[in-house]
């Protein structure tokens, strides 16, 4: 696997976080102005990708030499404060476990200081080829934690 550290943007801080900027557009609301739901996980999955890459982690090059990648299993997500048109936000990734074949993942999205969004998200490292559950590479994990 050849990895590459070529990334949009964001930052990896000390503690394993990775924060993610993103701007909320006219095509992300509704007709007030406030982002529609769904796009939350939207901008959830842009950031663990940007993240994923940020690691060295390439999720083409995985699927094609490979067959494998990572799919999720669950979401729970809690929405508390609205987007809305033009904000700039972070959202924020941190591996919170990791075990054979999955790992969890807590992301948080932010304007400025206040927390809009919490998602608890679980990862399945998946055999594309036979869609079976496979186990993370050590190469991978090492990456991660």
């Amino acid at each position: 696997m050849t990895y590459t550290t070529d990334t949009i943007k964001g930052k990896l801080f000390e503690d394993k976080t990775f924060s993610f900027p993103i701007r909320i557009y006219y095509e992300d609301t509704d007709a007030g102005g406030i982002v529609y739901y769904a796009n939350y996980l939207k901008y959830a999955e842009r950031a663990r990708t940007e993240f994923l890459r940020h690691l060295g982690i390439n999720q083409e090059e995985m699927l094609k030499k490979e067959g494998k990648g990572f799919v999720v299993r669950d979401c729970n997500i809690c929405y508390k404060s609205p987007a809305k048109l033009d904000d700039a936000l972070n959202i924020t990734c941190k591996v919170s476990e990791i075990k054979g074949v999955s790992l969890k993942m807590e992301q948080k999205l932010y304007r400025g200081e206040n927390i809009l969004c919490e998602l608890s998200i679980t990862l399945v490292f998946l055999n594309l080829e036979n869609m079976r559950p496979c186990k993370i590479s050590p190469e991978i994990i090492s990456l991660l934690q």
